[in-house]
């Protein structure tokens, strides 16, 4: 068992999709105004494929230049849990750029390394955009193990304007020793040191990094870069305290968001506003007119966006650590099966139906009149609002 909790760390369920279903389309439209999906491929310094999405306005305005955040998923998920970032920015006149980090959704790479190998992916990216005349200052936003990537990054490259870090953990070591008293798993101290420190030599071996080395705390200080940080108060994964740490270790400018939710829990509206805002204010995105204003972002019910943890299945993983002294190297328990990805009209069955879509878009001019867009946007689901779910499943992402 203690072999598939190391799985649990660097070989979680990888997203599976397709882009043309679950991505934006190759054009869409959004409060009025045309966008495109650029897909192109990079390759990393390990030979990596990386596959990548960009979200421009179409046509691109001429004779300026627009500034571009760049998402960050979590450690199972892809390009498509930038959908949101995408309905948020957009109509403030920020392009998203998106990618499948190394080892994930249909990256190449066979591991996840919870932010180490991934702000080298996020390098040969945020190269490829200062390579480009049309984007001009460049945003990061992370979302766990994208936080975290997002922070390791930043900390080298002072030249970013920004970033937004959702439920990024501090420390790894801290974290892991952490999860074995919230779960209530009854092993001496020793017995647990000792499973660590085995887990660390696998790692390192297989997938080529230390977890000791993922350490936010050592960054944090010396990293100047504004920052809005946000957690779920009822976060029992990644608990609120590590962004506080974090956070008061910080150099930079900094700010604090707490919300009602856990790990895995949709953000709140006045969470999404304070990002648009905060993302406004430092990258300055130029008055490129608009047709309408995003008032509010839909409501997603029940389902589960951003990036989450399959909380039973990590009982179980830290329940079998009682073993771990007498056969740490190997187990006969089998993983729980994973459910499929759900195609959209699947999902779609399964979300209620919108009774205040009207209420979306106003004219920006007078805030009085109701938008005419509506009808197309509605219409138009399958480029629409079922781009906004995320149809895998995440653990600590």
């Amino acid at each position: 068992m203690i072999e598939q909790f190391i799985n649990f760390v660097i070989r979680p369920p990888r997203a599976e999709y397709n882009p043309d279903q679950y991505l934006w389309e190759k054009e869409f439209t959004l409060t009025g105004r045309t966008y495109q999906r650029q897909d192109l491929e990079l390759k990393n310094t390990r030979g990596y494929t990386l596959k990548c999405s960009h979200y421009l306005p179409s046509p691109f305005p001429e004779d300026t230049s627009l500034p571009c955040v760049i998402y960050c998923h979590g450690n199972s998920g892809c390009r498509a849990d930038a959908n949101e970032a995408a309905v948020i920015l957009l109509p403030s006149n920020i392009t998203v750029f998106t990618l499948d980090f190394s080892g994930s959704g249909l990256s190449d790479g066979d591991y996840v390394s919870l932010g180490w190998h991934e702000k080298d992916d996020l390098k040969m990216v945020v190269s490829y955009l200062r390579s480009n005349k049309q984007i001009s200052r460049i945003g990061l936003w992370g979302r766990s193990m994208g936080a975290v990537t997002s922070l390791l990054y930043g900390a080298e490259d002072p030249s970013i304007a920004g970033m937004v870090l959702d439920s990024a953990f501090s420390n790894l070591y801290d974290l892991m020793m952490e999860l074995v008293d919230v779960y209530k798993i009854r092993l001496p101290k020793f017995t647990v040191k000792m499973a660590v420190q085995y887990m660390r030599r696998v790692i390192e071996k297989k997938a080529k990094f230390d977890i000791m080395n993922l350490n936010c705390l050592q960054v944090a200080p010396k990293t100047f870069i504004p920052v809005l940080f946000g957690h779920a108060s009822d976060d029992k994964f990644i608990q609120p305290h590590h962004s506080d740490l974090i956070s008061e270790a910080y150099a930079g400018d900094k700010n604090v968001i707490k919300f009602d939710g856990d790990h895995n829990s949709s953000r709140p509206q006045f969470f999404y506003d304070s990002v648009s805002i905060f993302f406004y204010n430092v990258l300055h995105p130029p008055n490129v007119p608009r047709a309408h204003k995003l008032e509010k972002y839909y409501n997603l019910g029940d389902l589960k966006l951003g990036s989450g943890v399959d909380e039973s299945l990590l009982y179980e993983i830290l329940s079998s650590l009682r073993s771990a002294s007498t056969d740490a190297a190997s187990s006969s328990s089998v993983l729980p099966a994973i459910s499929s990805t759900k195609s959209v009209s699947e999902l779609l069955s399964e979300v209620a139906p919108v009774t205040d879509t009207e209420s979306f878009f106003r004219e920006d001019t007078n805030g009085n009149d109701e938008a005419t867009d509506v009808q197309v946007i509605v219409s138009n689901t399958v480029s629409g609002i079922k781009k906004m779910f995320q149809t895998h499943y995440h653990w600590w992402s």
